[in-house]
């Protein structure tokens, strides 16, 4: 086990947990809402630090990241625990797991990066549930992948607190952040959880200048509505502009939502219309068998040109199209 950061006494018995904005008071012999930090005899532990239990070479654009290093490879890391309870998770399996009854790897921060060195990743990517739980491991590993030139990648639900978060950020090269709806009783109902800490890390991503992408998940009667989607847009376009990209994707039944009908296409083009009349300039729809275009906004040229999670095509030169239109994203 590893010693937790931010933490302090509670009482005789009790630890609270800062490090997000449930702010867990864990009692001796207990672990706080993500079930992966315990309190033992008065110190805060992580139960999951070198404990990788999903460890996968992945395209970069299956985190997704359409303007971040676009056909490159990202050696990534996932864990069990979440400090949300989404009832529509499509990673439960980890999510809802506690340590002990997932099998895990050991992988320390040394190894990440030697592995992902070895398989030629310009990336390692931390995902697969929230990598905000397992803060030591992700901030250790993600300095020593800078000093070696490899870049960091979070798959975030974005629930942090300001403090830890500034610190972890400043080595995390891009973000997404999954939105999940603008909405606070959909954060509580089926998250437990709450929306405004979630568009506060946005807010501070943008200022600390981390790439951001972000993604929706669109729900059949939970966060579908034209007029939910409108609330979600408009805060978007003022808070991170018309250059950040926007992702709408495909709900698939699955762990509390197996009763739920699957997303259709025509829920997704309606999100993707609302956007595009607001003016956001990079849109994409996931979990579809469509291909997934980058245009240039001022010409209307084909720049990138998805299959999956592959690049098919790309006519970006040095970030611009032929047109001279700066493409904004981190390129290689």
């Amino acid at each position: 086990m590893k010693e937790a950061q931010y933490y302090h006494l509670h009482g005789e018995d009790s630890v609270q947990c800062v490090l997000c904005p449930h702010n867990c008071i864990i009692k001796e012999g207990k672990t706080g809402i993500c079930g992966v930090r315990h309190n033992k005899d008065g110190t805060l532990y992580s139960l999951i630090y070198e404990k990788p239990c999903a460890v996968h070479v992945d395209p970069i654009e299956k985190k997704p990241l359409y303007h971040f290093m676009p056909g490159s490879k990202s050696y990534s890391l996932g864990t069990v625990g979440c400090n949300l309870k989404c009832m529509h998770c499509q990673n439960w399996e980890l999510s809802t797991s506690l340590p002990g009854e997932v099998f895990c790897n050991t992988l320390t921060s040394d190894d990440c990066v030697k592995l992902a060195l070895q398989y030629e990743c310009a990336s390692i990517s931390y995902t697969y549930n929230e990598p905000g739980i397992n803060f030591e491991y992700v901030l250790e590993t993600a300095i020593k992948a800078h000093e070696k030139g490899i870049k960091n990648v979070m798959v975030t639900n974005g629930y942090i607190n300001e403090e830890p978060l500034r610190e972890l950020y400043q080595h995390i090269d891009a973000a997404n952040v999954d939105l999940k709806a603008f909405d606070d009783d959909f954060y509580k109902t089926v998250c437990k959880a709450r929306l405004q800490p979630v568009l506060k890390t946005l807010t501070i991503l943008k200022e600390m200048n981390v790439w951001i992408e972000v993604t929706n998940l669109v729900i059949p009667t939970y966060n579908d509505d034209s007029k939910s989607t409108q609330m979600l847009v408009d805060w978007f376009v003022e808070h991170l502009g018309t250059q950040t990209p926007l992702h709408f994707t495909a709900f698939h039944p699955s762990h509390r939502m197996t009763g739920v009908p699957p997303t259709s296409l025509r829920l997704l083009k309606n999100a993707y219309d609302i956007a595009y009349r607001s003016g956001i300039h990079y849109i994409y729809l996931g979990n579809i068998r469509e291909r997934s275009i980058t245009r240039c906004p001022s010409c209307g040229r084909d720049l990138i040109i998805r299959s999956g999670f592959h690049v098919m095509r790309t006519n970006l030169h040095d970030g611009k199209c032929i047109c001279g239109e700066a493409i904004p994203g981190v390129w290689r």
